[in-house]
């Protein structure tokens, strides 16, 4: 084929050398070394501009393409406030109070806690007149008849199987409901890492946008919610992208607090000096959080009277006596084992 000749008197041949020229020189700056890839950082940054900026998928708690961690004690909402969020993005409609930039799209919500006749209950009026999904919100559950394959565990199958249906919906959203299901244990960094590592790659593989539901273990209610509260917290909190957690009011037990724990994408606007105050109720047939006000994270935490000082005292020493050790007593009485010791200790010299 001739080569033509554009007016300036460049050819075709001249701007694919050029180009070629251009990929070996890109190709040239980037090294791979071990875990790491080596790469001056204006190629970074030229490569960051090809991407798109990451839309709120839930306010500042959670962004595109994060992976985020909710998490809270038992039976703080976390799988109510879960399906608002879910059916907020399949609809794309945002929730009264909150921010929701991305557009209507599938939404896989990986449901690991409750039954089909329970999820009709919460989203209906005892049975009758149910709320009105979107299709685009597809609910999954374990299928109590399938078989493993040999030589695969459980935890390898189920992770394979989250990955065929991300390949078969091609959705980008993700909800689990919880990661404790994904792990026999999320309490050391033993187990944490694994299920981090899957997660996070893929997220990274299919550029997912992953909500994981996670529990605290008991914990002191007169202290703030930290990233300390989180089982398996350090490897879990730092695999994660973004993080936030439901605290509940300790003077009213229908009130939920939300504060960010971890973000990557913005700064942390919901601390302990301006959490997002919220009420659960079903006004109809949608179970949900209903956003009130913001407020100060102290003034919905136990207050500790002198009473409850010396109910604590007598609870450490008897179960002390009955053999438990401080970590033990700790993880009952919701205190660290640090604080159960230097109350033992006090005791023991009075």
């Amino acid at each position: 084929m001739e080569n033509m000749t554009m007016s300036t008197g460049i050819d075709v041949s001249d701007i694919q050398n050029e180009a070629k020229k251009l990929l070996h020189q890109n190709s040239e700056s980037e090294k791979k070394i071990g875990l790491f890839t080596l790469k001056p950082i204006p190629d970074w940054i030229e490569e960051a501009k090809n991407s798109p900026i990451p839309k709120m998928l839930f306010s500042e708690f959670w962004f595109e393409v994060e992976l985020c961690i909710l998490f809270s004690d038992t039976n703080m909402g976390k799988s109510i406030l879960s399906m608002q969020i879910a059916d907020s993005i399949s609809k794309g409609k945002s929730i009264p109070g909150f921010k929701l930039e991305s557009e209507k799209q599938k939404v896989l919500f990986y449901d690991f806690e409750l039954n089909a006749k329970q999820i009709e209950n919460r989203y209906s009026n005892n049975f009758e007149n149910h709320y009105q999904f979107d299709h685009n919100l597809i609910r999954i559950e374990i299928n109590p008849d399938s078989e493993i394959p040999e030589n695969i565990s459980f935890e390898e199958y189920l992770f394979l199987s989250i990955e065929k249906t991300i390949l078969d919906t091609g959705a980008k959203i993700l909800i689990i409901d919880n990661i404790t299901y994904l792990k026999n244990g999320t309490e050391t960094a033993k187990d944490a890492l694994p299920l981090m590592k899957h997660l996070k790659a893929l997220k990274n593989k299919y550029k997912l946008s992953i909500l994981a539901l996670a529990h605290t273990p008991k914990r002191d209610l007169s202290k703030p919610i930290t990233r300390n509260d989180l089982q398996g917290s350090k490897m879990l909190i730092n695999f994660c992208d973004s993080s936030f957690a439901i605290g509940e009011s300790h003077n009213d037990k229908g009130l939920r607090y939300l504060k960010q724990i971890k973000s990557r994408n913005t700064e942390i606007i919901f601390d302990s000096e301006n959490v997002l105050v919220c009420q659960v109720c079903k006004p109809n047939n949608f179970l949900q959080f209903e956003f009130l006000n913001y407020g100060i994270e102290r003034d919905y935490l136990k207050q500790h009277t002198d009473k409850d000082k010396e109910s604590m005292k007598d609870n450490i020493i008897d179960l002390k006596q009955k053999g438990n050790s401080f970590r033990e007593i700790g993880n009952k009485l919701g205190i660290s084992h640090q604080t159960v010791k230097r109350i033992w200790d006090k005791s023991t010299k009075l």
